[in-house]
């Protein structure tokens, strides 16, 4: 059997309240269950998953993630969204957190960067339906320019639907 998506991830994180916290105010995830204060399970808001998100207690002397810089590990996970208005609005959320650290486009994705509480890189994506995919777009797949956010909403659409799980079309 092929593997089809990521199902969940589980995170190590210094203090589970914190990390809590910033992902359901931020970035609309909900407790799913809760283990003591060493860990909890999110579920984010439109899925119908388990969790999608564990969350493990390390505790504050808990160092840095080497990952990238010194030491191999996971870059970042990305998560769809359903709309553009849906990124438009965890944009002033991650910036009013002070944890937006980015914003590209990719060609048939539109993608935001940010980090959690424990400097945990994520990314937020729409990803462009595959109807709508035009040459440009395909090609543009092939390098990152920042993210012009209104440019994208006025292109496309505040409330056209995702190409959820379509990034490209030769997907399909």
């Amino acid at each position: 059997m092929a593997i089809q998506r990521l199902n969940h991830a589980v995170l190590y994180v210094r203090n589970v309240e914190k990390s809590v916290s910033f992902y359901t105010d931020v970035l609309g995830f909900r407790v799913a269950m809760q283990m003591g204060a060493g860990a909890a399970f999110l579920r984010a808001s439109a899925s119908t998953n388990d969790h999608d998100l564990g969350l493990f207690q390390l505790g504050d002397a808990a160092g840095d993630s080497g990952a990238g810089r010194s030491t191999v590990g996971l870059y970042h996970l990305a998560w769809e969204v359903q709309t553009l208005a849906d990124l438009a609005e965890i944009a002033q959320k991650l910036s009013a957190a002070n944890a937006l650290v980015g914003a590209s486009d990719h060609g048939s994705t539109k993608s935001l960067y940010g980090k959690d509480p424990d400097g945990l890189e994520f990314e937020i994506v729409w990803l462009v339906p595959l109807h709508l995919l035009d040459d440009a777009a395909v090609e543009a797949a092939t390098s990152i320019r920042p993210l012009d956010l209104q440019k994208e909403i006025d292109r496309y659409g505040i409330d056209t639907p995702s190409g959820i799980g379509v990034s490209s079309p030769a997907r399909v």
